[in-house]
């Protein structure tokens, strides 16, 4: 950061933030940050730290029941303690970005993707119709996404996580406006998708610009931000440069963190599951099959496009079997298929020696029983209404389990996953993240399955809670003899818990193997550059230009 743009004064001017809801303790405790122009401010710290809360009253996001109060709460030397709603509607998507976590949540359903990206055009700029559809055109292709005229006709739920995520990017940075506030911008990313959104905020931070940034990634933090704040119930507890606090952190709060981050990233010859030579592996029973499958779809441009080619994979008794690949490879619609929710064009599955498409419905529900699936984001995938008894039980009945054994069945669920039995009567909105995904591993274990699907599992949790799950994870295949396809786009993560890997682009396996070979000796230049990309706090910040190539 160039030190004479810090005579202008900063460009956010934070001092004794107390944010409060309703007659609650307050989840902000005296806040104060600088962010000047040029700069990237990250936050961190885990999940009820208070980082989003402080990233949402930046862009008076906070909501009607939040009491707000600060010595000073400026941007731009703007007193935002006094705008109305109407003043932080000309200010967002004009001066201030907001890039939200949850891209599905935050997109319109029934809007095209090319309508919510032209949205801030249409509000703040003078541009015409046909400018703005080309605008529109120009920032999708920027961040990334493939074929832009396709996807702008698309709606978000059509897109992959990785598309919607992009497509909110390109919609925060329509105005190029003077703060970019990225609420965790590159978890559902894999690793060259990330670096290439990485390359792009980069790119966007100007001398007149800057960036604060809301992660629990700290190899992003390591890469991107200047000065680093980390926050723990509400309170910052340190702050300084990205160096002093990622390689010399002095609270002891900021070391754990670092030490959860290489424990599950950054420490290659460190593995939750130990790994012998591929010829010495015990070789179980296989209980699932994929053969040859292959799936094309039409898109809104009437065009048949082969989204999975004759892709096939087997999964044994007590191993677990890495699937990673970036945004569009075809990882979702493999499972899917593998599910059952979708036929094949060609190709088929087996699940314990049985054909699927051979089954009838009966033998299907009954087959299905054998799969469960663990979803990256657990609260969209539970009622909110629902207890957590209620879940549990509600899975339990699909299962058979008669109605007297609920009770003491879901108590041991939960003893299972490492969960009190107090927690049957809250409702999933009351728990963290951790223990909303010990809950959705407790749903999934209900019909006592034979196969677990993970679906990016531990993606949207904080680095310590990312290392409980995957023990308890690695626990339970042990103890139940579970088979595990694990999805996810770090690399790190199926480093640590997978005894094989498949790697997936453009619906075609272009590697698989044992994981100490596929890491080691990678064959294809694709997982070379996947490797590559491979997340690191100790190496020094690369230039922008490296991360941009691995995109390619």
């Amino acid at each position: 950061m160039n030190a004479n743009i810090q005579t202008l004064g900063p460009l956010v001017d934070i001092r004794d933030l107390t944010v409060r809801f309703g007659q609650a303790q307050p989840v902000l405790h005296g806040v104060s940050l600088q962010l000047h122009r040029g700069e990237c401010l990250a936050l961190v710290g885990e999940s009820g730290s208070g980082k989003s809360v402080t990233a949402r009253t930046l862009a008076g996001l906070t909501g009607r029941g939040a009491q707000v109060h600060a010595a000073k709460l400026a941007f731009q030397g703007i007193d935002l303690r006094q705008l109305h709603e109407r003043d932080w509607q000309r200010l967002r998507g004009a001066s201030i970005g907001f890039v939200m976590q949850d891209a599905l949540g935050a997109l319109d359903p029934l809007r095209r993707v090319g309508a919510e990206v032209e949205e801030p055009l249409q509000l703040h700029t003078a541009l015409g119709l046909e400018a703005r559809r080309l605008r529109v055109l120009e920032l999708l292709r920027d961040v990334g996404v493939p074929e832009p005229e396709l996807r702008a006709r698309q709606y978000p739920w059509q897109l992959s996580g990785g598309l919607r995520q992009r497509a909110l990017i390109a919609s925060a940075i329509a105005c190029n406006p003077r703060l970019i506030i990225a609420d965790e911008p590159t978890t559902a990313l894999d690793a060259t998708v990330q670096a290439q959104v990485i390359a792009l905020l980069e790119s966007l931070r100007g001398a007149d610009n800057a960036l604060l940034m809301v992660s629990h990634d700290l190899s992003v933090v390591s890469r991107l931000a200047d000065r680093v704040a980390v926050m723990r119930h509400g309170v910052i507890v340190e702050q300084g440069t990205a160096e002093q606090v990622l390689q010399d952190p002095q609270h002891e709060y900021t070391q754990s963190l670092l030490r959860a981050a290489r424990a599950v990233h950054f420490q290659p010859a460190r593995r939750l599951l130990a790994v012998v030579e591929p010829e010495l592996e015990p070789r179980g029973e296989v209980l699932l099959e994929a053969r040859g499958l292959s799936k094309s779809f039409i898109g809104p441009d009437q065009r048949r496009r082969t989204v999975l080619d004759q892709v096939s994979l087997q999964l044994r008794r007590g191993e677990t079997l890495g699937i990673v690949g970036e945004s569009g490879s075809g990882k979702t619609t493999l499972t899917r298929l593998i599910l059952g929710l979708e036929s094949a064009d060609a190709g088929d599955v087996w699940i314990n020696g049985q054909r699927w498409s051979a089954l009838d419905a009966r033998q299907k529900r009954q087959a299905r029983r054998a799969v469960q699936v663990v979803f990256q984001d657990p609260l969209n995938s539970f009622d909110p209404r629902y207890t957590v008894q209620r879940v549990l039980f509600e899975a339990l009945a699909v299962g058979g389990l008669p109605r007297h054994d609920w009770r003491k069945r879901a108590v041991e669920l939960l003893d299972l996953v490492r969960l009190d039995a107090s927690l049957l009567v809250r409702r999933p909105i009351e728990l963290s993240g951790g223990q909303r995904q010990r809950i959705a591993i407790a749903r999934a274990l209900a019909s006592q399955p034979q196969i677990l699907i993970c679906d990016e599992p531990v993606s949207a949790l904080d680095v310590s809670v990312q290392a409980q799950i995957l023990e308890l994870l690695d626990d339970l295949k042990r103890r139940l003899g579970l088979a595990c396809l694990f999805i996810s786009h770090d690399l790190g993560v199926i480093n640590h818990v997978s005894e094989r890997v498949l790697v997936m682009k453009d619906g075609v396996v272009v590697e698989s193997g044992s994981v100490r070979t596929v890491f080691d000796r990678p064959a294809h230049a694709y997982t070379r550059a996947l490797i590559d990309a491979i997340p690191t706090l100790e190496a020094e910040r690369a230039p922008v230009a490296f991360y941009l190539q691995l995109a390619i």
